[in-house]
């Protein structure tokens, strides 16, 4: 679907209904931990062309048990297959949902500012002759004073 121009919103029970959602998945993930630059580097990993591989290993040490080291625990090996699995699939849903908040915080951000610059320009223009609106807007060209060091900001005109 095309983008268009969104007009939505979140009631603060939909916020609060989407944050315990949120906190439902964490608590069934009790399990999950954060590696460091430096401990991912290091970790062998495992892409989608690799579960192939992964499961016919499985087989292999399921059928020939004899050959491996009897402190090799085959079982450990399928528990941890089946939850790289399980959360393979999850994580294609959370990123899906992931891309799709910042693609929309993005459209709407940009809706925002598109909209301010243009409530701005014309605060500036009716500055001139209305009295109270300079403080106004000096108030909104703050928001320009750090760019570009003396060069003017550049302002949709309406």
């Amino acid at each position: 679907m095309a983008y268009q121009n969104i007009a939505a919103s979140l009631s603060p029970q939909d916020i609060q209904e989407i944050r315990a959602a949120l906190q439902t998945v964490q608590r069934k993930l009790p399990f999950l931990i954060t590696l460091s630059t430096e401990e991912r580097r290091k970790l062998v990993k495992m892409g989608d062309k690799s579960l192939a591989f992964v499961n016919n290993s499985i087989t292999a040490a399921q059928s020939n048990r004899e050959i491996l080291p009897a402190t090799f625990d085959v079982e450990e090996l399928v528990r941890d297959y089946q939850l790289a699995a399980a959360l393979t699939e999850l994580l294609t849903s959370m990123q899906q949902i992931t891309e799709q908040v910042d693609d929309t915080l993005m459209a709407v951000g940009s809706e925002a500012m598109t909209s301010s610059l243009t409530v701005y320009d014309y605060v500036k223009t009716a500055s001139k002759k209305t009295p109270g609106l300079k403080t106004v807007a000096e108030q909104l060209g703050e928001r320009f004073k750090a760019i570009g060091k003396g060069k003017s900001a550049k302002t949709p005109v309406s």
